[in-house]
């Protein structure tokens, strides 16, 4: 399966590539900051990307503006609970730029945002158990991914790299019913930045209506606050009303749309911010 490369350039972390049809600045490192914005252009046009998207502090968000960016998503105290956070996204062609299904983006939200802070304490229904995976796990992790996706922006439904993430910065949690696994998510974690994004998310199709997300999301958040994260997240589907009114149970805010963002089981879909501040 083709994946699109994950790349250290000084300080800075991009992912580029045919699958997602962009260049994505992960990290901007300070130093290299100017050097990225021109390198992800160049890049898109070299290599034909239709956009380019960029996680961006407060120091890089003008660099990004002056180069025909614009800002798409804003977490306030994204970084060490003091610094925003800006989602900048430039267009290479009219077609990425324009919204495929605005008034199911528009509905998902309405509920979701209906639900708000609805979230009752969440229970596992008897017999199923919760854990923090290991590396013992990744065989059926990546068989659960591979079953609930036909492909996705990053490759966790290969058994290595889900090894390889666990070494680096990503914890993952699962659900199991007995002994097969039924769901599983991912906190990927900024240290240095006291956030962390939670994603990856799926759950085989016979355990869905379970709660079983909300009940992830809710160990996830107690796992993550532990360690000195400030700041969780998501980059949700925004075609999804199930993740968008999971997070907005859980009292996570709407930060903005990411148009025609990531390719999920072989369509290019928009994606929606939502953020939360945990609480010492």
């Amino acid at each position: 399966m083709t994946h699109d490369a994950i790349e250290q350039l000084g300080d800075s972390i991009i992912q580029h590539g045919t699958v997602n049809d962009r260049a994505y600045v992960m990290k901007v490192g300070k130093t290299d900051c100017g050097k990225i914005v021109d390198f992800v252009v160049s890049l898109a046009r070299r290599k034909g990307y239709s956009k380019v998207f960029a996680k961006a502090p407060t120091f890089a968000r003008d660099k990004f503006l002056d180069r025909g960016f614009v800002e798409e998503a804003k977490i306030p105290e994204f970084f060490r609970g003091k610094g925003d956070g800006f989602f900048m996204s430039r267009f290479f062609s009219a077609e990425r730029k324009e919204e495929k299904q605005p008034e199911l983006v528009s509905q998902v939200l309405e509920i979701a945002e209906q639900k708000a802070g609805t979230m009752e304490e969440a229970a596992l229904p008897s017999g199923l158990s919760f854990q923090t995976m290991e590396k013992h796990d990744v065989e059926e992790m990546a068989r659960l991914y591979r079953q609930v996706f036909a492909s996705y922006p990053f490759p966790i439904q290969d058994p290595d790299y889900l090894a390889q993430t666990m070494d680096e910065n990503v914890i993952y949690f699962g659900i199991r019913d007995e002994d097969k696994l039924i769901a599983v998510s991912s906190a990927e974690i900024d240290y240095a930045g006291q956030n962390a994004e939670m994603t990856d998310f799926a759950t085989l199709p016979e355990a869905r209506g379970l709660g079983l997300a909300t009940f992830l999301l809710a160990r996830m958040e107690e796992g993550i606050r532990r360690l000195g994260i400030k700041t969780a997240y998501t980059i949700a589907r925004a075609y999804s009303f199930g993740m968008n009114i999971t997070f907005a149970k859980h009292d996570y805010i709407y930060a903005g749309p990411l148009v025609n963002n990531t390719q999920i089981s072989g369509d290019l879909q928009s994606m929606n911010v939502w953020h939360k501040r945990l609480r010492d």
